[in-house]
């Protein structure tokens, strides 16, 4: 078992762990106890009622955050022709076709994000193996399969987040920095918490929110009312 800071605990010990709050009196609290020499991420948890193991109960997506992440992203983007040329225009930080595949082929993985246009799928599909399991490879659920590159270019630096709900029925999501003011936390929180609320499937039974947490990079999670989660 993992030994816990001094910091932590003095964290965890100014505010009431079992307690559920308001989604604007948690952020304060998280932000409050993020006091690590960086500049810690904040980021929100979201426990649901679905079962994962069943395709009608998967919840995959992706939206761009009021205010950012506070983290500017790197944008490798397959594409040719004129596209590629879009891509560039965009602010993609790296754009090619078999050139860059060649280059992740032989380790090269110095990017954040990737987009591909709907031709050059069955050539990036060879990258499963290697894309798939660090979350990189493109997705037309996502928005990072698409012909407007420039849209999906201009998404991602403007703070476009993916979510997917993982096998224990959790969302976890970046919303912003700790130095953000809390009333940007709070509409970048209440963005995805909406979009939460809307992915609910059909097919969910019983509670569907069943509990929301926010914590920072180094800080213990403090509890948002599942009732109130959308503040």
């Amino acid at each position: 078992m993992s030994k816990v800071g001094k910091r932590y605990l003095e964290v965890a010990k100014a505010y009431d762990r079992n307690a559920q709050y308001e989604p604007a009196e948690a952020l304060e609290i998280v932000k409050s106890g993020a006091k690590a020499k960086f500049d810690e991420t904040v980021e929100v948890a979201f426990k649901l009622g679905v079962d994962p193991r069943h395709a009608d109960q998967q919840i995959r997506g992706a939206l761009v955050l009021p205010h950012g992440t506070g983290k500017t992203r790197s944008v490798l983007v397959f594409a040719k022709g004129d596209k590629a040329k879009e891509a560039e225009a965009a602010g993609a930080d790296f754009v090619g076709a078999e050139d860059m595949i060649a280059k992740i082929e032989q380790g090269w993985f110095g990017f954040d994000v990737v987009i591909a246009t709907p031709d050059m799928m069955g050539m990036v599909g060879k990258l499963g193996r290697v894309l798939g399991p660090k979350g990189l490879m493109p997705n037309p659920k996502t928005g990072t399969v698409s012909l407007d590159v420039t849209r999906a270019v201009r998404d991602v630096k403007a703070g476009k987040i993916e979510y997917r709900v993982d096998k224990a029925g959790i969302i976890h999501a970046p919303i912003g920095k700790a130095s953000f003011d809390t009333e940007k936390l709070l509409e970048n929180y209440k963005a995805i918490a909406e979009t939460m609320v809307k992915a609910k499937p059909a097919a969910a039974k019983g509670q569907y929110m069943k509990s929301v947490t926010v914590s920072s990079t180094m800080g213990p999670g403090v509890k948002i009312n599942p009732l109130k989660a959308q503040g």
